[in-house]
């Protein structure tokens, strides 16, 4: 072979090798950018996820809730607590306007102008405060959003939630488990006549069948007495609703 042809032979296989290579290199760099691209897609698409499910939990609204317990997410969080969706009973007349009366003739202690415990946010895993008072009426309590929403529980929410209610003027109903299905009914009544910035839910914690309770105040009924006891925590409601030292606007739950 002329050297002529040998040069032209080394020539095309190098060539050859040459265009090898740059078609393995361009194999090379099309898989890497699908590779950015379904790492990109999956990216998008992550946070896609969480964007609607965040926005999922902000379009919570009191008409995913039964009607009758009154539920307003808008103050607070549910937390899990059942809520309670009985129609309670309506309760009679007020008799007697004036809470000094009413408490005393109703059994009930008055305890008002408590000590102020403290108000400080506590993350959910720190450790339970200690309250001077049963139930609680001031104390250091749950971060926000947790404290408990507006409504009627069937269930007893967390003290640490409950509490930072208080603090944004709620009123709380509370009343023994053990009571009969008819005065739990009677005191759900009164709830549900005037819902906007209450709670209403059992306490099998406490020493009284019913409590009504406000920030640094407390009216402890040891004994449900009917009518002079629906009087009596209707007249706490009307003078402490929306008292709190950190009012919130009550939203009407409808």
């Amino acid at each position: 072979m002329s050297s002529k042809s040998e040069r032209e032979k080394r020539r095309a296989e190098r060539l050859a090798a040459e265009k090898a290579a740059a078609d393995s290199q361009k194999r090379r760099l099309m898989f890497t950018y699908i590779g950015a691209g379904v790492l990109t897609l999956v990216v998008i698409v992550g946070l896609v996820v969480v964007l609607a499910g965040s926005g999922s939990d902000n379009s919570v609204n009191a008409q995913d809730f039964p009607a009758n317990a009154h539920i307003q997410p808008q103050s607070g969080s549910v937390n899990g607590v059942a809520p309670d969706d009985r129609e309670g009973t309506q309760p009679p007349p007020v008799q007697q306007g004036d809470l000094q009366a009413a408490a005393k003739a109703a059994g009930c202690d008055l305890q008002l102008n408590l000590k102020d415990e403290g108000n400080n946010h506590i993350k959910p895993s720190d450790p339970v405060p200690h309250y001077g008072t049963n139930p609680p009426t001031s104390g250091d309590h749950i971060v926000p959003p947790l404290q408990q929403a507006d409504g009627a529980y069937s269930e007893f929410p967390q003290p640490v939630r409950f509490l930072h209610s208080l603090e944004h003027g709620r009123i709380e109903i509370q009343y023994s488990p053990d009571l009969s299905d008819s005065d739990q009914l009677a005191l759900k009544g009164v709830f549900d006549e005037a819902p906007d910035g209450m709670l209403l839910f059992p306490n099998p914690d406490m020493p009284y069948e019913v409590a009504t309770t406000a920030w640094t105040q407390l009216m402890g009924c040891k004994t449900y007495k009917g009518a002079a006891t629906l009087d009596a925590i209707r007249d706490f409601r009307d003078t402490y609703l929306g008292q709190g030292p950190e009012p919130v606007p009550i939203q009407f739950a409808g």
